[in-house]
């Protein structure tokens, strides 16, 4: 039951069918005012960290996030002993050895994030022939992918009067055409955070969301001091060529 709960996260990005998509789009997505949508914003880290464990309790029975290594966890706040740990909780396929056999060892923080199922073959055979996508890059999927995903994480309810929900389908009222085929992937309390930290639908959702935006694009605080501090230069630099300028034609009339 988990594994299914654990695929609805991102197939339901995938999972209706063409004509479902085509029969109209859902109400305007709300924004989540998320920190790092605004101009100079940044991740929350403790939203990120929250996130991770949504993800890792939740979602990464079926998806995959193979562009990550678990070193990366240390720029979202985790200590490197943190992350050694939450590697070496995995059972990582390595070799051969020196008698040409596979193996599997305890993971290290150099490894990629691991797979959860052994190529795309067996991920198919356990979720009824849908291969979950990887969710390394799933935020740059749609337009404003957070905001996105937080609303479809949080879109599910009762059908208003008049709509019928074919069977085997789940009413979304975020998701193009609002049928949906598979369940509510989280429930009120399903992870637990600790330390008060509240674990509601739509906090998980937000917290998921944070995690996979940082995964999406981690160099964005990076690119954005960097873009303040050619802005900085590049002001600086139009006032000394103002100032040149001056003096050089300062005669010249």
């Amino acid at each position: 039951m988990r594994k299914f709960k654990a695929f609805a996260l991102v197939a339901a990005l995938f999972a209706a069918s063409p004509a479902l998509a085509a029969e109209g789009h859902g109400p305007a997505i709300p924004d989540a005012h998320f920190s790092f949508n605004r101009l100079f914003g940044t991740f929350d880290r403790a939203a990120a960290q929250r996130g991770f464990q949504v993800y890792k309790e939740v979602c990464a029975n079926c998806h995959s996030m193979r562009q990550l290594f678990y070193r990366n966890l240390t720029e979202i706040g985790l200590s490197e002993a943190q992350v050694r740990n939450i590697a070496a909780g995995y059972q990582i396929q390595d070799g051969p050895n020196d008698e040409g056999q596979m193996f599997e060892r305890p993971g290290r923080i150099s490894d990629h994030f691991r797979r959860p199922f052994a190529n795309d073959n067996a991920a198919r055979s356990a979720n009824g022939g849908a291969l979950p996508p990887d969710l390394s890059v799933i935020v740059k999927a749609r337009p404003d992918g957070a905001n996105y995903l937080r609303a479809l994480l949080t879109g599910y309810g009762e059908p208003p009067a008049g709509v019928t929900v074919m069977e085997g389908m789940h009413y979304n009222a975020y998701f193009p055409g609002h049928q949906i085929a598979m369940a509510p992937p989280l429930s009120d309390g399903q992870v637990d955070f600790g330390q008060g930290a509240p674990n509601t639908v739509d906090a998980m959702a937000r917290d998921v969301a944070t995690f996979l935006a940082w995964a999406a694009e981690p160099e964005l605080e990076a690119r954005r001091a960097l873009g303040v501090k050619i802005l900085i230069f590049l002001g600086i630099l139009g006032v000394l060529a103002y100032l040149t300028k001056r003096k050089i034609w300062a005669n010249a009339h």
